[in-house]
């Protein structure tokens, strides 16, 4: 495979989500300090995890977080221009049950829409190009870019048009190394290829760099309220909550000159 790489000579803590965990010591403090009020303390911990768990918070959560973006896109919707890159935003890596690194199942989504819009691109007789945006922030043995390849050249993307940019630990880092690659000409058409949750975030961070990219919405999260707690539940409002806080530090940095 003659892929082009951007290899990371750099190793930095993993980036780890603390909203629940946050929630769950700052109810350990009020029980310890506020002795007058711990059986109050001790229902209203009770009753907000069983609300998180049961997802009646995930979803309205989730709709803030994937606002503008309650569609998944089709081929339809992307311009193809004379020259056309399409930017794969990483989303995880996961084991599988056989022991086998493998794509998070909303990453895998993204690479399957990200190879039939190169496949539909190269039927439209233009120059057609695919870049790899994720680096190791989960430290596996493999990054995220290298880790997708893969599965990409198993369904029709050609090497010669893959690029694999392998060090970005966080959405920020994915425009500033794009960035750094991709050079858009004036009949050159950038498609940013996300999950619906992760878009906003992600069109913030490549317009901080100068970069005009039109939205693919790979996939929408949907979340239904039960009675009984659920693991999804916890997840999907650890998802939401964790882009929603990454939107606001965004643009509080944005605005104090650190982006």
């Amino acid at each position: 495979m003659t892929t082009k790489r951007i290899i990371s000579k750099t190793y930095t803590l993993p980036q780890t989500k603390l909203v629940l965990i946050t929630l769950l010591l700052l109810f350990f403090a009020l029980f310890a300090v506020w002795r007058q009020r711990r059986r109050a303390v001790a229902l209203v911990c009770v009753v907000l995890f069983w609300a998180l768990g049961a997802s009646w918070l995930a979803a309205p959560l989730l709709h803030l977080a994937q606002r503008g973006f309650e569609e998944k896109s089709t081929p339809q919707d992307v311009h193809f221009a004379s020259r056309t890159t399409f930017i794969l935003l990483g989303g995880g890596t996961r084991y599988d049950d056989d022991k086998r690194l493998v794509p998070k199942r909303d990453a895998f989504t993204r690479i399957v829409v990200t190879a039939e819009l190169y496949r539909e691109c190269r039927r439209a007789g233009g120059a057609c190009r695919v870049i790899v945006s994720g680096g190791n922030p989960q430290h596996h043995e493999q990054a995220e870019a290298d880790n997708y390849a893969p599965f990409l050249l198993a369904r029709g993307v050609s090497a010669s048009d893959l690029v694999l940019e392998n060090e970005s630990l966080n959405t920020y880092q994915n425009a500033r190394n794009v960035a750094s690659i991709v050079q858009p000409e004036r009949d050159e058409t950038l498609v940013l290829i996300t999950s619906a949750y992760h878009m906003q975030r992600s069109l913030l961070a490549f317009s901080a760099f100068g970069l005009d990219t039109q939205a693919f919405t790979s996939n929408v999260r949907q979340s239904e309220a039960t009675f009984f707690p659920r693991r999804r539940g916890f997840i999907d409002t650890e998802t939401a909550l964790h882009e929603l806080v990454g939107v606001a530090r965004f643009r509080v940095y944005r605005r104090l000159g650190l982006y």
